[in-house]
């Protein structure tokens, strides 16, 4: 699949910050013909990131989700400097749960030049990163498999995750309410990720900025339960507060590296 060009990027983020976009409206910030725009949304509307109609587009529903290779066109490059970032708060010789998110995926490539790692994954997209990397031991919890992300969920899952006591959990969320709340779609995958969150020492979030802008229906936890959050760009005034409460240490990365 071909990556968005950043003006579809920012066409994305438009559409989620107003809900929906205008074709007029689009050519005239961007300076390009209408026909151009409308290319980019027909484009956009076929990953399934907004719904066209006739003059513009709407954000997709906030209480469906993404397909995951629509996922993984977003903010890419804030995701691959999230993963960094994340990385290199992770010392050699350590275990860590990383669970289901394009995200985490980006953590887990990272990772790879660490040594003496126990990684202990349901996402099979993580394994597969890993796999091959001997001086990292992958272990993969069982349970059932999502076609559409693979990931691994459900009550087998949750129950192979109790088993462990870590040092670091990296988890995703899709989307960050208001009040704090870490939103996910799926009420079996929330179930493993509060298992991870509750098997490790140190609870880290990666997320971009979208997902402040976003919904989803099932509690995972909460802001001021994690002690790391990495992000790409400031938080909004009453989560930084949160999170200053809490003593969650807010990481900003950037791909000129991390800022605390």
């Amino acid at each position: 699949m071909v990556a968005l060009s950043p003006r579809q990027h920012e066409i994305v983020a438009i559409a989620r910050s107003t809900g929906r976009v205008d074709v007029d409206a689009l050519a005239a910030r961007f300076d390009i013909t209408p026909q151009t725009i409308r290319k980019d949304l027909n484009d956009l509307a076929r990953l399934g990131l907004v719904q066209r109609f006739h003059g513009g587009a709407l954000v997709s529903s906030g209480v469906a989700n993404l397909t995951y290779d629509s996922r993984r066109q977003l903010a890419t490059g804030a995701k691959q400097a999230i993963g960094a970032a994340a990385a290199r708060l992770i010392p050699n010789d350590c275990s860590l749960f990383i669970n289901i998110g394009t995200t985490t995926e980006q953590v887990a490539s990272a990772l790879v030049g660490h040594q003496g790692l126990m990684v202990i994954t349901n996402n099979l997209n993580v394994a597969h990163i890993l796999r091959g990397h001997t001086h990292i031991e992958v272990v993969v919890a069982g349970g059932v498999v999502r076609h559409s992300d693979g990931g691994i969920v459900g009550e087998a899952a949750v129950e192979f995750i109790r088993q462990f006591k870590v040092d670091y959990a990296v988890i995703g969320a899709s989307a960050i309410d208001g009040d704090g709340a870490l939103l996910d779609f799926d009420y079996r995958e929330v179930s493993v990720a509060k298992a991870i969150m509750a098997g490790s020492r140190h609870a880290m979030l990666v997320a971009d900025s979208m997902k402040l802008s976003r919904s989803a229906p099932v509690r995972i936890g909460r802001l001021a339960d994690l002690d790391t959050f990495v992000t790409d760009a400031p938080l909004p005034p009453a989560l930084a507060q949160i999170c200053q409460d809490a003593d969650v240490d807010i990481v900003l990365a950037t791909e000129a590296g991390p800022q605390s």
